[in-house]
């Protein structure tokens, strides 16, 4: 069961996303599902011995969307029934009797291919299967219809409840179901949201998995709603006090300090003091002694470093493995 508990104040003020922000959600999927047709393999055919063939005709294009048709079963929240008629990369191409549209494969509630050859497989798998699908996006003067089965395992006007319910700043549970570059998706019991990467930390995220498995259970914060595109951005990070906000007063210049090295790369390392709160070793301020840095040091490692400056303003933190000030 959702947890929903009263909104949790914080400094940093519910900024607004704009599109630009919410164009990598979907940054893989969108990519092929309105430029790519299916890629079924189709066995070569030896070109007939005619001094004229005549042109094989064309398949037949698909009839547009009945647009208020599409627009009532999304406002009413309601699961159909569709055929996957064709796939590309990104997911499934699906088509019913009024309506066709893309099933993104982050929407698969069976997704676990760890490559692209298993993924090409997978989704070939699914043509000529029917599933049940909710409409997650409908833009009619873009001709998109998004659809999501894994949205279609909460009951029909989950998501209408739902939405009626939030508000930006709330506190609500929910379950990581799907991980990807971008940051990580949370079931908020029939609606997903998105944590992305630069709401998972207050410090440097490689990749969202190094924070959040599939399946945990987390508190997530609000931080902007769209019903119509029945998106919600949430923030992970907001939940912790910003480290940045006290540096200045729990650090200062030639502090010497215990630090965790959390990544390694050709001009130096970071290192973080405490969590969300990480600065640069930079090759300058070591003592390789000819070897180079990545056969020096590795990730996880435990060092001592040296406060040189800090810039709280931008987050940065400058730190060296020199412990004596000369």
């Amino acid at each position: 069961m959702v947890t929903i508990n009263k909104p949790r104040t914080s400094e940093i003020p519910l900024e607004t996303r704009d599109e630009g922000w919410w164009q990598s959600v979907l940054a893989d999927e969108e990519r092929f599902s309105s430029a790519h047709r299916a890629r079924v393999p189709v066995p070569p055919v030896a070109p007939p011995v005619k001094p004229a063939p005549e042109p094989e005709p064309q398949a037949p294009q698909p009839q547009p969307p009945d647009w208020e048709y599409v627009e009532a079963v999304y406002k009413q929240d309601q699961i159909i029934c569709m055929g996957v008629s064709s796939y590309n990369r990104g997911g499934l191409l699906v088509e019913g009797e009024r309506l066709h549209g893309f099933v993104p494969y982050s929407h698969l509630v069976d997704m676990t291919c760890q490559s692209d050859v298993e993924r090409d497989t997978f989704l070939a798998d699914y043509v000529g299967k029917e599933l049940r699908l909710k409409v997650i996006e409908c833009v009619p003067e873009e001709g998109r219809v998004v659809f999501s089965e894994r949205a279609a395992r909460a009951d029909a006007g989950r998501r209408t409840e739902l939405f009626s319910n939030l508000l930006p700043g709330q506190v609500i549970s929910g379950e990581v179901t799907n991980i990807t570059d971008f940051g990580a998706f949370v079931d908020l019991g029939g609606v997903e949201g998105l944590i992305h990467i630069s709401e998972l930390s207050w410090g440097r995220v490689i990749h969202p998995s190094h924070v959040l498995k599939l399946g945990q259970k987390i508190e997530v914060q609000v931080i902007d709603i769209l019903p119509e595109r029945c998106r919600i951005a949430l923030s992970l990070k907001r939940l912790q006090t910003n480290p940045w906000d006290q540096v200045g007063e729990q650090y200062k210049a030639n502090d010497i300090l215990p630090a965790t090295i959390t990544s390694v790369v050709s001009f130096g390392v970071f290192a973080r003091l405490e969590e969300g709160l990480e600065g640069l070793v930079h090759i300058s301020e070591m003592d390789l002694n000819g070897a180079t840095v990545r056969d020096t040091y590795h990730e996880n490692q435990k060092i001592q470093v040296r406060i040189l400056h800090m810039e709280p303003q931008h987050q940065r933190l400058g730190l060296s493995l020199k412990l004596e000030n000369n």
